[in-house]
């Protein structure tokens, strides 16, 4: 079992990018953390890495578009633990950029599997060991793709990304997170952008083909902040690294 006297987090699509960032980040505070990584030999790579820098981690094998595999990652934690403090959804998928007019259903839907459907998956999946926890945290890692204030601001450089499966997936996500939060009011459930929306700058990673101003280390601040909330910290928010986002 992880000692029991550490804070616990389950960091999904961990191997890499946001999630291996954020993952090397907590367990630098000491945390217990559990890397999801739906290639196996890749996480176990990453786990490497961040253990040779100290840090307590254990791969856990996560593809989030899998209900068999969802269920047996709870498997493996619940091996550790008998709880887990904060859960950071973050395995996500960019899409193919197809334009709204050439957009079929098949086009939307394994965005929709990955970054809707999956926070769902694992989210209710883990809830049990989340409830468990004194001061339990959901992050949902979304974007300011997905804010309407956002994409109807004609200066902001995403209103000009004309495609329908990234954007509407994150609308989803962050509108799932507040019905979340308003119904389980003793778990904080947030949202985090790793960009700066008032600087109209985003985190470079693979997704973007590392073509952000940010680094990926500035990218996971507000991924950060609300995975380490204390108990008086708020729930159903959507913030970046600068502070709060307009929904």
């Amino acid at each position: 079992m992880t000692n029991m006297t550490k804070t616990s987090v389950l960091v999904t699509g961990g191997n890499k990018g946001l999630g291996l960032e954020t993952a090397r980040r907590l367990g630098q505070l000491g945390w217990a953390v559990f890397l999801g990584s739906r290639d196996e030999g890749r996480g176990r790579a990453a786990a490497d890495k961040l253990a040779a820098e100290g840090a307590d981690v254990v791969v856990v094998p996560l593809d989030v578009t899998s209900d068999a595999s969802v269920a047996a990652a709870v498997r493996l934690v619940r091996a550790h633990t008998d709880r887990l403090d904060v859960l950071v959804n973050n395995a996500g998928a960019p899409g193919h950029l197809v334009p709204p007019a050439d957009a079929t259903v098949e086009d939307i839907h394994p965005v929709f599997d990955t970054n809707v459907y999956g926070p769902v998956r694992v989210t209710h999946a883990f809830l049990p060991l989340l409830q468990a926890a004194d001061h339990p945290r959901v992050v949902m890692v979304s974007s300011g793709a997905g804010s309407f204030s956002v994409v109807t601001d004609p200066e902001q450089p995403v209103s000009k990304m004309h495609e329908l499966a990234y954007s509407t997936s994150k609308a989803a996500l962050n509108m799932i997170t507040v019905r979340y939060a308003q119904a389980l009011p003793g778990i904080k459930f947030n949202v985090a952008t790793p960009g700066e929306v008032a600087n109209r700058k985003f985190a470079a990673t693979d997704m973007n083909n590392h073509t952000g101003a940010l680094t990926v280390t500035e990218g996971t601040d507000s991924i950060i902040r609300l995975a380490t909330l204390g108990p008086d910290g708020p729930t159903g928010t959507f913030v970046d690294r600068l502070g709060p986002v307009g929904w």
